[in-house]
C-alpha cells in the first residue's frame, strides 16, 4: 500500500471548505495534487484560495515541514482521472450516503490497487460505502480531519468492516509525514470520536440556553475562557488528572465522582425545535455583533497557528 514518502500525488475530490484545506496541506507538503468537483466554478474558486508561491506558508513551520518545493496543482476532467493519477485519494465530497457510494465505486474501478481511498465523512461509517468498490475494498477508509485540515492536526482514521490492517498502517503513517496526528479508531460508530464529544457537549449547551439558564454568548466565553483553554494543551483526561494534585485522577474520581454522575442524570435532553434554531442563531448573531465571518476565520486561523506552535515548542503537541 503506497504510503509516507511513496505518495507523491494527491487526489482531491471535492473542493469544498475540507477540500480546499486538503489542497493547501498537500502543496505546502510538496505534493502535486489532483483535484476534481463537479461544481460550475469548482476550479476558479478553488485557485483563487491557493496562495501564490510568494506568499508565506498558511500553516507553521513548526507544524506543517515542507519535504522539497511546493507542489504543482492540477484540476482533472473527471473522478476517475483522480483515481487514475493519484497516489492517496482524499474524498470530502457531500454527506449524502448514496453520493459517497457512487464516488467510492469509481474510484475504486480507475485507480491502482495499492492506493488508498479514504473519506473525509464527518460521520458515516465506512463499512455503509465500502461494500460499493467491487475491486479493492480493503483499501478504503475514513480519514475524518477537523477544519481546517492544513491547520488542525487531528485526523481520525477509521477502518471498516473489510479494511485491511495494511491500509490502516498506511494511513496513519502517511498522515503523520503530512503533519497530522491521526488516532485510530478501532470500532465503527456513528459520528466517530470527536464529534461525538462536541455532540455531547452541545446538547447540553442548547439544553441551557433552551431552558434560560444562560445566553448563547455566556457559553461560548464559558468554555473558550473556561476549560477549553486547558483541554486544546492537554485534553479532558490529562487536565482531570492534573486537577487531583498529588493524587491525580485518582483522588479525582474518588471525590468528585459522585456529584459527577448526579449532574450527568440531570443533563438535558433537549429537541431541536424551530424556536430553539431561532434563539441559538440569534443569540451567535447578538454574540459576533456584526462581525464578519471571514474577518474571524482570519484571526481563528492565524490563532491556531501560534498556539500550535507554542505547543511544539514546549512539547504538548
Amino acid at each position: 500500500m503506497r504510503s509516507g514518502e511513496n505518495v507523491r500525488t494527491l487526489g482531491v475530490v471535492g473542493t469544498g471548505a475540507i477540500g480546499v484545506s486538503w489542497v493547501l496541506l498537500g502543496l505546502e507538503h510538496g505534493l502535486d495534487v489532483i483535484a476534481w468537483d463537479p461544481a460550475e466554478g469548482a476550479e476558479e474558486r478553488l485557485r483563487a484560495q491557493i496562495p501564490a508561491p510568494s506568499v508565506e506558508p498558511r500553516a507553521p513551520a513548526s507544524v506543517s515541514r515542507p519535504t522539497r518545493s511546493a507542489g504543482a496543482l492540477r484540476f482533472a476532467d473527471s473522478l476517475e482521472e483522480v483515481g487514475a493519477v493519484a497516489d492517496l485519494v482524499l474524498e470530502s465530497g457531500p454527506e449524502r450516503l448514496e453520493v459517497k457510494r457512487e464516488i467510492f465505486a469509481a474510484l475504486d474501478a480507475a485507480a491502482a490497487g495499492d492506493v488508498l481511498l479514504t473519506s473525509s465523512s464527518s460521520g458515516l461509517m465506512p463499512s455503509t460505502f465500502q461494500d460499493a468498490c467491487t475491486h479493492h475494498p480493503e483499501r478504503v477508509l475514513v480519514a475524518h480531519p477537523f477544519n481546517p485540515p492544513h491547520l488542525v492536526p487531528l485526523v481520525e482514521v477509521v477502518g471498516g468492516s473489510t479494511t485491511s490492517a495494511e491500509a490502516v498502517e498506511a494511513a496513519l503513517e502517511t498522515l503523520r509525514h503530512l503533519g497530522k496526528r491521526p488516532i485510530h479508531i478501532r470500532r465503527e460508530v456513528p459520528g466517530h470520536v470527536a464529534n461525538r464529544l462536541q455532540a455531547a457537549l452541545w446538547r447540553e449547551a442548547y439544553h441551557l440556553v433552551d431552558q434560560g439558564i444562560v445566553s448563547v454568548a455566556d457559553i461560548d466565553t464559558a468554555i473558550a475562557d473556561g476549560p477549553g483553554l486547558r483541554w486544546s494543551l492537554l485534553g479532558p483526561f490529562a487536565t482531570q488528572h492534573l486537577s487531583g494534585g498529588p493524587g491525580g485522577l485518582g483522588h479525582v474520581l474518588e471525590h468528585l465522582g459522585p456529584p459527577m454522575v448526579e449532574w450527568w442524570d440531570d443533563l438535558g435532553h433537549p429537541k431541536l425545535t424551530a424556536g430553539l434554531v431561532e434563539k441559538l442563531v440569534d443569540g451567535v448573531d447578538e454574540e459576533l455583533d456584526g462581525t464578519s465571518a471571514e474577518d474571524l476565520v482570519a484571526r481563528r486561523d492565524q490563532a491556531l497557528r501560534r498556539l500550535l506552535e507554542i505547543k511544539t515548542d514546549l512539547g504538548l503537541g
